[in-house]
């Protein structure tokens, strides 16, 4: 058993699991022992809120390694054979709680949501289900009463929500990619927060049937991993039409954008960024704008406004409204049961009207034509993740505050109907990491991975991990051809 867990690498990438698997130095048992070995060392209690059995584990290990003794190709035609994961609870699995983050809102579906079906039918292995901001209404990981999954970097500071639990998953070594979803950043937030990647798809790629809605116009099931390569693979696998989803969209080829080699990436001007103090934020924002420049990008002034303005419009606006349609009627009937911080944002929804919603609709589409004349004028948008990252005792203080300030980079993204991929972009002196993001229309999801492929390759810096803490990202970085 110890030579087979020193086969096991520490951060259990997608392509490395493959590999050695496909050499045989591994089994899907010793693999998934080692996992749930990791599991308890991490002890982290408020990381899930269920779990598969590790009997059911390792009996699918079992079973993996058994149809791969009888049918070698099984491997190589199974692309997750094998490969660990974890599901954010508020998406559903078949025999598995669904509680939002909210006990007495809990149901145990009959159907597993299409999304996390396709996983578990590409040989993906599923470990259990993870915490969330309740009802996904939140940016700061702290919003549940199943407790606040520790920060790998740093126990005094956020996770980063509403998807913590997915987000502290891949981090910690604990699995190879986890599934959140995405309304306001919350695929995107606790990536920065945890050094992973972030993939916030264009809205209707993946299936949202299964998943208890926040602001279901809005809504993306999201995926975190370690590496963008890792990203890919697994949107590859989930981005498919689904019927049975009235919200479910499907490109033209025409539709889906490419990225030439020397591309244009657009940058706010120094006073539209705002790092609330965060002095090393904005150094690692600067090497970030840096680094695109390396990869092939040239580098042009935007105005951060319009994109600002949409963004407001979320928790400001009538859409506020649309997050009643899942509670509206646990808030009816027992509105003890909700969280008061959760129940204070979204029954603010109760104020807007059918005008107020109509009015809304314009002004936003007023925003979309004038982002629309910004991106004619560049392939893509460089932003902070987040302006900066706070203590858990801060957003206690001033939640509204604090959850306020850690949207203004995502809140606009799906409003405007927008793809993104939020990247690891070093640490501070201060060891916590920092993100950015790449943002472009609608449908240019592969070619925002593909960039990201290319820029983790030129930062030369390892996958993440939590090890990884003391590493500063200077910003002259130099470029390699690893990878």
């Amino acid at each position: 058993m110890v030579d087979a867990f020193a086969a096991v690498p520490e951060m259990l990438q997608i392509a490395l699991l493959r590999n050695a698997y496909i050499s045989g130095r591994i089994s899907v048992a010793d693999l998934l022992d080692r996992v749930l070995a990791r599991i308890a060392e991490w002890n982290d209690p408020a990381l899930w809120i269920s779990r598969t059995s590790e009997i059911a584990v390792r009996n699918r290990g079992r079973e993996l390694d058994a149809m791969a003794v009888s049918d070698p190709a099984l491997i190589e035609s199974l692309p997750l054979f094998g490969v660990p994961f974890a599901v954010k609870d508020n998406i559903d699995v078949a025999g598995m709680p669904t509680t939002a983050a909210c006990p007495a809102f809990a149901y145990t579906p009959a159907a597993t949501a299409p999304v996390v079906a396709r996983l578990l039918e590409a040989g993906a292995v599923l470990l259990g289900k993870t915490n969330l901001d309740q009802f996904a209404t939140g940016l700061a990981g702290t919003r549940s009463p199943y407790g606040v999954p520790r920060n790998p970097f740093d126990a005094r500071f956020i996770p980063g929500g509403s998807s913590s639990g997915s987000a502290v998953a891949v981090a910690a070594g604990l699995v190879s990619f986890a599934l959140g979803t995405d309304t306001a950043g919350s695929g995107r937030v606790p990536a920065a927060f945890n050094n992973i990647v972030g993939l916030k798809p264009t809205r209707g790629l993946l299936s949202t049937r299964g998943v208890v809605p926040a602001c279901r116009s809005l809504d993306c099931v999201s995926v975190f991993a370690l590496t963008a390569e890792d990203a890919s693979a697994v949107f590859h696998l989930t981005a498919c039409f689904d019927p049975e989803d009235p919200l479910a969209r499907m490109p033209s080829a025409a539709a889906v954008p490419r990225f030439p080699s020397r591309f244009r990436f657009g940058v706010p001007p120094g006073p539209d960024l705002e790092f609330f103090g965060d002095e090393e934020a904005a150094r690692l924002f600067m090497a970030a704008v840096g680094l695109l420049e390396q990869a092939g990008g040239i580098r042009v002034e935007t105005s951060f406004a319009p994109f600002r303005d949409a963004g407001r419009l979320l928790y400001q606006g009538p859409w506020l409204a649309e997050r009643l349609h899942a509670t509206e009627a646990l808030l009816r009937e027992n509105p003890g049961a909700m969280l008061p911080v959760t129940r204070a944002v979204i029954e603010r929804g109760r104020r807007y009207s059918a005008l107020d919603a109509y009015r809304a609709q314009y002004e936003l589409a007023a925003l979309r034509r004038a982002t629309d004349r910004l991106f004619a004028a560049v392939d893509l948008l460089l932003l902070p993740t987040a302006g900066t990252v706070y203590e858990i005792a801060e957003v206690a203080a001033e939640p509204l505050r604090c959850n306020a300030n850690l949207g203004l980079y995502t809140n606009f993204v799906n409003l405007l109907d927008l793809a993104a991929v939020a990247l690891p972009g070093g640490f501070g002196k201060s060891g916590l990491p920092f993100g950015f993001s790449l943002i472009a229309p609608a449908y240019a999801d592969r070619a925002l991975l593909d960039l990201g492929t290319r820029c983790q390759r030129v930062a030369g810096l390892p996958p993440a991990a939590r090890q990884s803490s003391t590493m500063a990202w200077p910003a002259g970085t130099t470029a390699t051809t690893s990878g």
